[in-house]
């Protein structure tokens, strides 16, 4: 077997458990993140999506500000709560997806050899904020994610990382399965006596 098929395995099992233990709120789950996020940034490097590669080398410092931010972020420690953004932050990130996007990408086509480089850049863009949204606790992030994971499939599948691109459709999954899991612990928070999960 392959060296690079090894590491793919790898970072597909990590990564899978990585987002489930995120849709349970578990902190465990940046562990695996920092293990799935440090092998992507090998196999992005090898296949020339830089902008994937960079993502993912951000990934590694997000990681452990989200593990960071989910242990201490709370009134009392290991309790951050799940909130949503405010319909003002939505527009904000919006506008912040749209141009980081267009700009990211403008620069990978024209100064690099990125296949894809549009697609890319959005998908990476849009991933940054995903990440920084769930170490903040914010739902919205899964609504970002299955967006991500829905085009990220179809990406990696075209590159021929099919392995990763079954990885995004699990992911896919997930998410759904997160924002669901998420939305009832959400109304959950307002009754008396709500016990955070740990």
């Amino acid at each position: 077997m392959e060296f690079s098929l090894i590491l793919e395995i790898i970072a597909v099992v990590s990564g899978v458990l990585c987002v489930f233990l995120l849709t349970r709120e578990k902190i465990a789950a940046w562990y695996f993140g920092a293990i799935t996020v440090a092998i992507y940034v090998y196999i992005f490097w090898q296949q020339k999506l830089y902008s994937d590669m960079i993502l993912h080398v951000i990934y590694v410092i997000l990681n452990a500000y989200g593990w960071y931010s989910w242990k201490y972020g709370g009134k009392i420690a290991d309790q951050l709560r799940v909130t949503t953004l405010k319909n003002y932050e939505r527009l904000f990130w919006l506008v912040i997806i749209l141009v980081g996007f267009g700009v990211w990408g403008l620069v990978m086509d024209r100064y690099t050899d990125a296949d894809y480089a549009y697609i890319d850049a959005f998908t990476t863009v849009a991933s940054l904020v995903a990440q920084w949204f769930l170490a903040k606790k914010k739902i919205e992030n899964w609504l970002l994610w299955i967006i991500v994971d829905m085009i990220a499939m179809v990406l990696y599948y075209v590159k021929g990382i099919k392995l990763t691109s079954l990885l995004y459709l699990i992911y896919l999954g997930l998410a759904i399965y997160g924002y669901t899991s998420w939305r009832k612990h959400l109304i959950a928070q307002k009754k008396p006596g709500f016990e955070p999960r740990h």
